[in-house]
């Protein structure tokens, strides 16, 4: 089996996840994960029929840009899904089409200054952890207020579940999508490949899938899975 239809095949089997949890294929993105993952894997991706690739370093996704044909680059949606310094986002500025871990507001300010109007996320901690990222769930609001007023466009929120069985997920997924109802956004950016089926169920509309598409990611590359 070619690694096209490798993936095609593994992209039916998220589908049919989705599907399964009670989503609409058709109304929920899935993120392809290329994290740890060579330009190939993203060139597949896009010749199966995902548009929408998200990346977690700078460097890996400015590598990975310089790597592909103009055509193949083209095609792609580059989703930003890693914790972010704002020294690094100059470099990728030009590329990301989706900021999706934006949780303060020096962060906003260096994506507007580098990126008007950019489209972005608010990345919400739900599961109060603290080693995970994201602003508090009580300043978000505040959060979504302050991108707007520098021209960036809030398209949702996003959320990193717990650590733990995929059904530990479902009160930071509840409370994610919750929080998006009460601010009127729509895009809810939560669940990977473990626990994808739960946050389906809790109004999940985007998921960061990556090990369930290219298979196991090497040993020194740690989450988004």
């Amino acid at each position: 089996m070619t690694a096209d239809a490798a993936i095609a095949a593994r992209l039916d089997r998220v589908r049919d996840r989705i599907v399964s949890a009670g989503g609409d294929v058709a109304g929920i993105t899935v993120v392809a994960v290329t994290k740890g993952f060579g330009a190939q894997q993203v060139a597949a991706a896009i010749e199966v029929g995902l548009r929408d690739v998200g990346e977690n370093y700078a460097q890996e996704l400015r590598g990975k840009v310089s790597t592909l044909d103009a055509a193949t680059d083209a095609a792609v949606r580059w989703h930003f899904i890693g914790r972010l310094q704002t020294n690094k986002v100059r470099s990728i500025a030009a590329d990301v089409a989706l900021w999706q871990t934006v949780d303060r507001p020096e962060l906003a300010a260096e994506i507007a200054k580098r990126a008007h109007h950019a489209e972005v996320l608010i990345q919400v901690n739900t599961s109060g952890e603290a080693q995970k990222g994201g602003c508090a769930p009580d300043q978000a609001a505040d959060l979504v207020a302050r991108c707007r007023d520098l021209g960036l466009v809030v398209r949702g929120l996003m959320c990193v579940g717990p650590e733990g069985p995929p059904d530990e997920s479902r009160a930071a997924f509840h409370s994610l999508a919750s929080l998006a109802d009460g601010l009127g956004l729509r895009e809810r950016s939560m669940g990977m490949t473990d626990d994808l089926e739960v946050a389906v169920r809790e109004g999940s509309t985007m998921v960061r899938v990556g090990t369930a598409l290219f298979g196991s990611r090497p040993a020194s590359e740690g989450a988004h899975r």
